[in-house]
């Protein structure tokens, strides 16, 4: 692991060369960070989790700065309403692999970079090996399973770990187990209720927070690398884009909290498939749909703007309205991207199993 002190010895084959001299010319000319600085940057080893919106600017910035080995963990491909603010993607990307082709771009602006690409998701059976490669954990994560077990991961390892989120507007960063500081159990002790916190493509998210926020999140990488700055140990930095406001939390690290071995399954531990669900995708309703019941759990707003018909009930008002649903056909429940219909699986299941229930995988975003 990185000695994070300006005293970081750098071996002769971490040597800027004069093409490299000229490439982070504007980085050495700042006395905090100079030769020495930008050497240890290009000595230094980090994990990106994720190449979505956080991940494009994280990656961007580590990369123009001269980060010597990056590593880019992502399963998923490049899908149209990412553009908007995945800014390494353009239309003639969908479909790809995010992490390669974030990797054969950053390349292009980048070539003293190495880049490690893993086309995987992140897991039980690979985090704790792929954290122990790398110094530093920078989480691009969307979702609060990830979150855990990055944290969970970064705590066995006795890795630093950059912390970022991203909600509609707002945003957060926050640097965690670093120098025996608090970690993200800390700050939040237990996940929040599955479907309290919808994700982007539930709710949407302003184009330009993931910039702001990821930027933020390079940001606190260098300063950590280099020995610069105050590093936001115990803090957690929070952002408005619609009022600029801004906000720093102070937390403490909690001793009674300890982390020696990884969750068995972070999903059940974040309340998340605590059902077995049926599903059926977009193409076979869409054969069929004349067969099924439709309820769409969506906000009056969305259903308003685009849907398939049946009956529209908010997630909100599901406890309240369930004797609405009958047992005729069976139900395929939808939202816009099918987290929001398995949260109101749940809760129908709860006063009715007279009901056959199928949630729409992926939601109404694949019609």
């Amino acid at each position: 692991m990185l000695n994070f002190t300006v005293e970081l010895q750098v071996s002769s084959d971490i040597m800027l060369n004069k093409e490299e001299n000229i490439q982070y010319s504007r980085h050495i000319l700042l006395n905090e960070i100079g030769v020495e600085g930008q050497e240890k940057l290009k000595s230094a080893k980090v994990l990106v989790i994720g190449a979505g919106g956080l991940g494009c600017p994280i990656l961007q910035y580590l990369t123009a700065a001269g980060v010597g080995t990056i590593g880019i963990i992502d399963n998923d491909v490049v899908d149209q309403t990412n553009l908007q603010r995945q800014v390494l993607y353009t239309i003639s990307d969908i479909g790809k692999s995010k992490a390669r082709v974030a990797s054969e771009r950053l390349a292009a602006l980048n070539p003293f970079v190495f880049f490690k690409v893993y086309e995987e998701a992140l897991d039980n059976d690979n985090a704790v090996e792929l954290f122990s490669a790398y110094d530093i954990i920078v989480d691009g994560s969307d979702n609060f399973p990830t979150r855990y077990l990055v944290n969970d991961a970064c705590v066995i390892t006795d890795k630093p770990l950059v912390f970022g989120s991203i909600f509609k507007f707002q945003g957060q960063v926050s640097v965690l187990n670093y120098k025996d500081g608090p970690t993200y159990r800390c700050l939040f002790p237990s996940p929040p209720a599955p479907g309290a916190v919808p994700n982007c493509s539930d709710i949407g998210v302003l184009g330009v927070l993931p910039g702001i926020i990821g930027s933020l999140q390079a940001n606190e990488v260098i300063k950590m690398v280099t020995g610069i700055g105050e590093v936001l140990r115990g803090k957690l930095f929070y952002f408005d884009t619609l009022t600029m406001q801004q906000q720093v939390i102070v937390f403490k690290k909690n001793h009674d909290i300890e982390i020696d071995q990884l969750e068995e399954d972070y999903d059940f531990f974040c309340g998340i498939n605590s059902y077995d669900f049926e599903e059926i995708n977009a193409v076979e309703l869409k054969k069929h749909i004349e067969d099924y019941q439709i309820l769409d759990v969506r906000s009056s707003k969305e259903f308003n703007h685009f849907n398939i018909g049946g009956i529209h009930i908010p997630l909100e008002s599901i406890s309240d309205r369930i004797t609405e649903l009958n047992d005729n056909k069976s139900i395929v429940v939808c939202c816009q991207s099918g987290i929001r219909s398995k949260r109101a699986i749940e809760l129908i299941r709860e006063k009715r199993n007279d009901l056959h229930l199928i949630n729409l995988s992926n939601g109404l975003s694949a019609f």
